[in-house]
């Protein structure tokens, strides 16, 4: 227990009251500041599955070759992580980007394959989640073989120098030179695709992609993991950290704990080891704010201030009786570090602020942010 009465989880060295004050022991931590990661992308060969895996928002594959012998291609289904980004090339184009929704698990072949792939036989295979949207205009890799052969794969490239597919290859890793190429070429479509996709999820499957992360890492424990996991729910002890400081709804003022939530302020997916536990990154709130607040429909100012999106719909302030304008009185110094942060790039974005991390801040606006201020 830190001085304070702040709970500190094994491995992490911090201080509740001055949490830019980290000892040194902690900056040793080989790779324990878990930081916001890029997306991995992905190459699928379909064939005569095209079809029905986008519109069954799935990749599915043998575990082997018919011969039994391993493919590396196949092995690579059970190395995508939720958010990856997933190119499909189907009759000599890319037609298609996907986002990968989940790891992947042993399923049967879907009976919609038809006689597809019956040399596999009835064995289980891999089968990853993948929510398609397809081109506007796809791209053949043959019209651009001279740009694209220099930076294809050493080994198991899904296209050869020529342009045309590797049959051999069914999902393949595209290295980040290959990336930048395509991004360019795309002339935005990728991107555009890609955001529209994160959020029909609603902001989970960036959450989802940093609780995959750290449950891969193997520079922590096991109990530090169930740490880091359970304060993305307001559990553990990240909740007893924010008790420690809040202890009511600042906007409704409800004071009885079992119908409050712990949010963070700065969003749990893009915080360090520390900040995902700290008690200063959170704020107790009764669950419509909540909701409100982790959306970035509302925020705080330093001194209390209520601002509210004009994104939101006066109706909820009616309904819910949240009448303006509100002071929910001064926050810390240390609060007001996550507010600020919750307040640029959060607070009047889309998904509340959750599609990128620290390096890419860049949220579509949905509104002109309105602060309501006391007369």
């Amino acid at each position: 227990m830190a001085a304070g009465g702040a709970h500190v989880p094994p491995g992490i060295a911090w201080c509740r009251l001055h949490p830019t004050r980290v000892i040194s022991a902690y900056r040793r931590l080989a790779g324990c500041l878990f930081v916001f990661q890029k997306p991995k992308y992905w190459w699928v060969n379909h064939r005569q599955s095209y079809r029905q895996e986008l519109e069954g928002e799935y990749l599915w594959s043998p575990k082997k070759n018919q011969n039994g012998a391993k493919n590396a291609s196949y092995d690579n289904m059970i190395h995508v992580m939720p958010g990856d980004v997933v190119l499909s090339f189907a009759d000599a184009a890319i037609r298609a980007v996907g986002v990968a929704l989940g790891r992947a698990r042993e399923a049967p072949k879907p009976p919609e394959l038809g006689s597809a792939g019956n040399q596999w036989g009835t064995s289980p295979g891999w089968q990853v989640p993948v929510r398609f949207a397809e081109l506007a205009e796809p791209l053949r890799p043959m019209d651009h073989a001279s740009l694209l052969a220099p930076v294809l794969p050493a080994r198991h490239s899904p296209i050869r120098a020529s342009g045309d597919v590797n049959q051999s290859v069914f999902l393949a890793a595209v290295p980040e030179p290959m990336v930048a190429r395509l991004t360019k070429l795309f002339a935005g479509q990728v991107a555009h695709l890609v955001e529209s996709i994160t959020r029909t999820t609603g902001g989970s499957l960036v959450d989802d992609a940093a609780e995959e992360r750290i449950l891969q890492r193997t520079d922590i424990g096991p109990t530090l993991k169930k740490t880091l996991l359970n304060a993305r729910r307001g559990q553990g002890v990240f909740r007893v950290n924010v008790e420690q400081i809040e202890r009511k709804c600042r906007v409704t003022g409800l004071l009885d704990r079992r119908h409050l939530r712990a949010r963070h302020i700065k969003p749990w997916c893009i915080c360090d080891d520390r900040e995902k536990v700290d008690g200063c990154n959170g704020l107790l709130l009764s669950p419509h704010v909540d909701h409100l607040f982790d959306r970035g429909y509302i925020s705080f100012a330093d001194p209390g201030e209520l601002l509210v999106s004009k994104e939101l719909n006066q109706a909820v302030l009616t309904s819910w009786a949240l009448a303006l304008p509100r002071n929910v009185g001064p926050f810390s110094p240390e609060q007001c570090r996550y507010l600020e942060y919750h307040r640029v790039h959060v607070f009047g974005k889309a998904n509340g602020g959750r599609r990128g991390g620290p390096e890419e801040p860049e949220v579509v606006v949905i509104g002109e942010p309105v602060v309501v201020r006391p007369e």
